[in-house]
């Protein structure tokens, strides 16, 4: 009975010994340890996932990636197969940071591919995102052209911002990812989690009902959150000074709406009453939803 105890404390402690080199990036004594381990309990279920991180230690840092295609398949192996094995073996924290590190390497080995979008997924960015690099995420966002109108690099921006310096200053880039296009900023938000958007967004699902979506042309899926912007306004009126430095894009109806939304806080400011109906009659042609949410409040 006694030789079973430490036979059992022998194959934990390989396994241990294993992981631990493995945590301070030490490929040869991971090796060293796998071997004794493989050696002495061939049938050791942990022996192919420690063989798996080994092997992905092993391969970083690479060299830069030839093309979109090589870079896909590092990702993928990546996401489906190295990331389980890391958390099946690591406690979570010890996995994220060990993780971090390798998507820092396939970050920097994406580098000098352009981005496409038609795989928008396989650039460097998001490999920063997934390293926890927000500066390093936010400088490549900056060298994609135009990515201030192209919906993947505007949501990676505002999720990098968000992450490395909070809600106040993402929120014009909310506003304009909610016009570009809804369903990323559907997946953005909830991926946030932010308390404060969430709070809202209940009540915009539960409490506004637009009489009318935007045209195909101005959205990319059904759910009306290119409203969300402008509605904003009626429940949270101080964040009017963050939400008008959102850029002007297509002047669709909810980007015009929310433009109304600003002006009649403005008017109201400085009791226009005059120009203040007119103002909301012009929010009410352009959406009686908002106009009926704006009304509530006063």
């Amino acid at each position: 009975m006694q030789l079973d105890i430490f036979d059992h404390g022998r194959d934990l402690m390989l396994r241990n010994d294993v992981l631990a080199a493995l945590e301070q990036r030490d490929v040869a004594a991971a090796q060293a340890s796998w071997g004794e381990l493989q050696e002495e309990y061939p049938d050791d279920a942990s022996l192919a996932t420690l063989a798996l991180l080994i092997e992905a230690q092993e391969r970083s840092p690479g060299p830069a990636f030839g093309d979109h295609e090589a870079l896909h398949q590092a990702r993928r192996r990546m996401a489906d197969t190295v990331g389980p094995a890391a958390h099946r073996s690591f406690d979570p924290p010890t996995a994220a940071a060990w993780l971090a590190g390798l998507w820092r390497d396939l970050a920097q080995r994406a580098a000098p591919l352009p981005f496409r979008a038609e795989c928008s997924d396989d650039h460097a960015v998001p490999l920063w995102l997934l390293a926890g690099d927000w500066p390093a995420a936010m400088d490549a966002v900056a060298r994609i052209q135009a990515w201030r109108r192209t919906p993947a690099p505007l949501a990676w921006m505002a999720e990098a911002r968000w992450r490395h310096a909070g809600l106040d200053i993402v929120w014009p880039l909310l506003a304009e990812l909610a016009w570009l296009a809804p369903g990323r900023f559907d997946t953005l938000t909830r991926r946030l989690a932010d308390p404060a958007i969430d709070t809202l967004r209940r009540r915009f699902d539960a409490e506004f009902e637009p009489e009318f979506e935007p045209d195909a042309s101005e959205a990319d899926d059904d759910t009306g959150l290119a409203w969300f912007p402008a509605w904003v306004l009626t429940e949270k009126p101080a964040l009017a000074h963050l939400l008008a430095e959102a850029q002007p894009l297509r002047q669709t109806a909810p980007e015009r709406a929310l433009r109304l939304m600003l002006e009649l806080l403005n008017l109201e400011r400085q009791g226009r009453h005059r120009e203040i109906v007119q103002r909301r009659r012009d929010l009410r042609d352009t959406q009686a939803a908002l106009y009926a949410a704006y009304l509530k409040t006063r």
